[in-house]
């Protein structure tokens, strides 16, 4: 079951990456649709990284303890 999910998510991914070069290249309405929803969700996945980075980075700095 967990295949089928992963799976379905590998063709979103993909699929949205091929419609992201399509619209480049002059491609049809929905393909710049799909590529502006693709973009964002990348810069969303990366803003939310950065922020769990600046969690860890900060959380550590406080644990105290001997450092070398």
């Amino acid at each position: 079951m967990i295949g089928v999910v992963l799976i379905g998510i590998l063709a979103l991914v993909v699929g949205g990456c091929v419609c992201v070069v399509w619209a480049d290249r002059g491609g049809p309405r929905w393909t710049r649709a799909v590529a502006a929803a693709t973009v964002g969700a990348g810069r969303a996945v990366r803003s939310y990284q950065k922020a769990q980075r600046r969690q860890v980075s900060s959380g550590s700095n406080d644990a105290g303890g001997d450092a070398g």
